[in-house]
C-alpha cells in the first residue's frame, strides 16, 4: 500500500511534538474500514491526549496519530463488514487508542462509521461524531430525557453544549443554559431560555430542571443541585478521580464516557441531514497548514466554532 501522510508525534508534549510525517496505513482488520479523509474536526480531548492527559488509556506505543472526528470515502474494508461498502461517503470517529483522523488515510473500527448523508457537506459532517454521540448518550442514556422536560446545559455554545441543546429541543425538551455574556445573542437563537452567565446564583432557578448537564465540568456540583427537580439527573462528561467516586454512589451525579454505538450515530447524522443539528466552524485548513492551526485553537483562537482539517 503507498504511503499517506498524517500529523503524528514521537512522545507526549505540547504542540511542539506534532509533525506531518509520511506513514504506512494499515490493511482494515476484521471489523475495520480504511477511509480516504477529506474532511477531520478537532476536539479539545485531542491536546488532553497528545499531552499525556489520557495516557492510562492511550497507551505509551508512538508514533501516534492525532485526532478523532473525520469524513470521507471508504477505500477498503475488512472481513465482517457488510453495512458498509468501498465507495461509501461517511462520517465516524476513530478510537480513543489509535486515533490518526488528522491524515489522507485513517483505518477506524466499523461500528464508530455510518453513511453521510447525501446533502451534508465533508466539512459539516466531519464535526459531528464525538459531540453528537457524547450529546445523545449524556441526555439519554444517564438523563433518560422524556418530552416535555426541562435541561440546564451549562456551556450551552461549546461543541457538545450546542449539540445538546438541539438534541433536547427536537425530543421536545425546554433548555436553560449558561454561556459567556458576550453571547447571549447565539444562545437566544437557539432558543435556550433562561439564560445565564458562567457565574450564575443558582437559587435564583431552583428546582427548575430534570437534567442539569454540565459539559464544562465546572459547575459546582452544590450549585448543580440547587437547579435540579427531585429525582433529576447531573451529568458531567469531563472524568476525574473524584468525580468518578462521586458517579459510583447512590444519587444524580453521574459521568459519561461517550462510546462508539452504531445506531446512536446513525441518528446523529440523520438530524444533521435533515438540518436539525448543526454546528459552526469557525475555520478550515489543509492538512499541510493544520499543526499551525491546531496550536492556535489549542490556545482559544478563535472561538466561535470547530477547526476542520480538509485533504484535496
Amino acid at each position: 500500500m503507498t504511503t499517506a501522510k498524517r500529523i503524528q508525534y514521537h512522545q507526549y508534549g505540547g504542540p511542539e511534538v506534532l509533525r506531518l510525517e509520511d506513514f504506512q496505513p494499515a490493511r482494515p482488520g476484521p471489523g475495520e474500514v480504511l477511509v480516504r479523509m477529506r474532511a477531520a474536526a478537532a476536539n479539545p480531548m485531542d491536546w488532553k491526549i497528545r499531552s499525556g492527559g489520557m495516557k492510562m488509556l492511550t497507551g505509551r506505543s508512538f508514533p501516534r496519530g492525532l485526532g478523532h472526528d473525520f469524513a470521507g470515502v471508504i477505500e477498503a474494508v475488512g472481513d465482517g463488514v457488510t453495512r458498509l461498502g468501498v465507495g461509501d461517503e461517511v462520517l465516524g470517529g476513530a478510537p480513543l487508542k489509535t486515533a490518526g483522523a488528522f491524515a489522507e488515510m485513517i483505518v477506524a473500527e466499523a461500528k464508530g462509521v455510518v453513511k453521510k448523508p447525501a446533502d451534508l457537506s465533508f466539512e459539516d459532517a466531519a464535526v459531528l461524531p464525538t459531540v453528537g454521540i457524547t450529546a445523545l448518550q449524556a441526555l439519554t442514556n444517564l438523563g433518560k430525557l422524556q418530552p416535555g422536560q426541562a435541561v440546564f446545559v451549562h456551556g450551552c455554545l461549546g461543541g457538545v453544549g450546542r449539540a445538546a441543546v438541539q438534541i433536547a429541543s427536537m425530543r421536545g425538551a425546554s433548555v436553560g443554559g449558561s454561556c459567556r455574556a458576550t453571547a447571549t445573542r447565539d444562545a437566544r437563537d437557539l432558543g435556550i431560555a433562561p439564560i445565564v452567565e458562567f457565574d450564575f446564583d443558582p437559587t435564583t432557578l431552583r428546582g427548575r430542571f430534570d437534567i442539569v448537564f454540565d459539559t464544562a465540568g465546572t459547575l459546582p456540583v452544590k450549585a448543580a443541585q440547587t437547579l435540579l427537580k427531585s429525582g433529576g439527573h447531573i451529568i458531567d462528561i469531563t472524568p476525574t478521580p473524584a468525580k468518578f467516586a462521586r458517579s459510583a454512589l447512590p444519587g444524580p451525579f453521574k459521568v459519561l464516557i461517550a462510546q462508539a454505538v452504531t445506531k446512536d450515530l446513525e441518528e446523529v447524522a440523520r438530524a444533521a441531514g435533515q438540518g436539525t443539528l448543526r454546528l459552526p466552524i469557525a475555520r478550515t485548513v489543509p492538512l499541510t497548514q493544520a499543526i499551525a492551526a491546531l496550536t492556535e485553537f489549542e490556545r482559544g483562537i478563535p472561538k466561535g466554532g470547530k477547526l476542520v482539517i480538509t485533504t484535496g
